[in-house]
């Protein structure tokens, strides 16, 4: 069950059982493989820049009933409170919408701008970017909010840039849980794996052709 406000989703909870009257099916979001995108990140291939330690960032991308988990976090440096995360997908990816964890203390982001598509962001450039969409984020402890995504602008992403530009005042930044939900085309690269190249010429059809040129000695 959710309620809409400002473009945010509460995720509420609710007991399902067998004809409790709901008019959808509800499962898991990490069952439904055409919904959570969290098995079509490259987690080998994340980047962020600011954090704390090397690659703890990928902390973050777990999944759904692991989103509570506080043991994994992701940590923006001591005094700065800034993130650049490069999230890199397997195959083009339709975001539909996002879930961030935060922790409390002020230590939650705060704001949230994303850029698709790109690898040459930095800390030089973002500042001078108009990114794709932006969200005042709330501190969500949770997981209860939903932020939703102007979906025609993110239908074919390869790359997501998500930058985190401040917090609620604490001295760096912590994550816990970044959720990304969305379809995606299964099989893109599988694809140009069944294209078929003649690596070695046919010796037969090449000499077929040099004998149309050759000229008649008769």
């Amino acid at each position: 069950v959710s309620t809409q406000s400002t473009g945010i989703f509460i995720l509420m909870a609710h007991q399902h059982h067998a004809g409790c009257g709901c008019k959808q099916e509800h499962i898991r979001v990490d069952e439904d493989k055409g919904y959570s995108l969290y098995q079509q990140i490259n987690v080998g291939g994340l980047n962020c820049l600011n954090e704390a330690f090397p690659n703890q960032c990928r902390n973050v991308f777990k999944a759904w009933d692991q989103r509570l988990d506080r043991e994994r976090y992701l940590d923006s440096a001591s005094g700065d409170s800034e993130l650049l995360l490069t999230i890199p997908f397997t195959t083009d990816v339709k975001l539909k919408s996002l879930i961030i964890i935060g922790s409390p203390n002020g230590h939650s982001p705060s704001s949230l701008k994303l850029f698709v598509n790109r690898q040459d962001i930095d800390f030089g450039s973002v500042g001078s970017l108009t990114p794709i969409q932006k969200f005042d984020l709330a501190e969500d402890l949770n997981g209860q909010l939903e932020y939703q995504t102007l979906v025609s602008k993110f239908s074919n992403v390869r790359h997501l840039v998500m930058y985190f530009s401040g917090n609620y005042g604490a001295d760096f930044t912590r994550i816990y849980y970044i959720g990304l939900k969305g379809e995606f085309q299964k099989g893109t690269r599988d694809a140009v794996k069944n294209v078929v190249y003649e690596i070695k010429p046919n010796l037969a059809d090449h000499k077929h052709r040099a004998d149309q040129h050759m000229p008649s000695l008769v």
